[in-house]
Parts: structure tokens; C-alpha cells; sequence
């Protein structure tokens, strides 16, 4: 086994669990804010279905301060509102989404620079 299958096998591995809470998530947090009247249009815009799990994941999970310049911007309509989500969810949530959405991101990142290293020959 070279070394950029099992790094790729790694990233694989935790994309796939990323995966799962993905659903988790979405089921448990993401659609009890669907129902709620107050937060249902602030999910941020939904480039295909699920994509407001990814807004909300987001919201909760990067910090405060980054959140305020990506919602104050004029591509705001893209993000979740932040505050309005952090009133409606718990600590639980919270730390599903923190686990999800730097899983996903950590995970896709390393395979997209597997990828790209492999393309330069760096694991020849």
C-alpha cells in the first residue's frame, strides 16, 4: 500500500463519517429550524437541496467574528444568520455541527491536496 492510498483511505474514512452526521444533523437540527416560522428564511440560499444544512453547520461552527463579515457583505444572502440560529439551537447541536462541518472541510481539503500533490508526482 503506498503512502497516498493510505492518506487518501484516511480522508475517505472520515469524509464518510463527516457523511453521516451530515444526516444527523440535517434530521435533528436542520428540521426543527425548517418548522420554525422564525428561522425558516434565514438558512441562507440552497444551491440544491441539503445546502442549507451546510449554511447552518457553518453558522454554528466557524467563529463569531468571520460570520459577522460574511453576513455583512453583499453576498449575505448566501449565509445563515448566525445569531438567529445560535437562539434556536442547543449545546447538542452546536457540537454536532462543530464535528460535522470541520470533518467535511478538513476532510475534503486533504483530498483535494492528496490529489493535487499526487498530480505534481510527489508520492513517486
Amino acid at each position: 500500500m503506498s503512502t497516498f492510498t493510505f492518506l487518501l483511505g484516511c480522508c475517505a474514512a472520515v469524509m464518510f463519517f463527516s457523511l453521516f452526521l451530515y444526516v444527523v444533523f440535517g434530521q435533528v437540527t436542520v428540521r426543527k429550524l425548517r418548522k420554525n416560522p422564525e428561522t425558516r428564511s434565514d438558512l441562507g440560499l440552497e444551491f440544491a437541496s441539503g445546502w442549507d444544512i451546510l449554511n447552518v453547520a457553518q453558522a454554528l461552527a466557524t467563529p463569531s467574528k468571520i460570520h459577522k463579515v460574511l453576513e455583512s457583505g453583499q453576498l449575505s444572502f448566501l449565509h445563515a444568520n448566525s445569531d438567529l440560529i445560535k437562539k434556536h439551537t442547543n449545546f447538542f447541536d452546536k457540537i454536532i455541527a462543530i464535528i460535522f462541518f470541520w470533518s467535511f472541510m478538513g476532510s475534503a481539503m486533504s483530498m483535494l491536496a492528496l490529489i493535487g500533490l499526487d498530480k505534481l508526482n510527489f508520492f513517486s
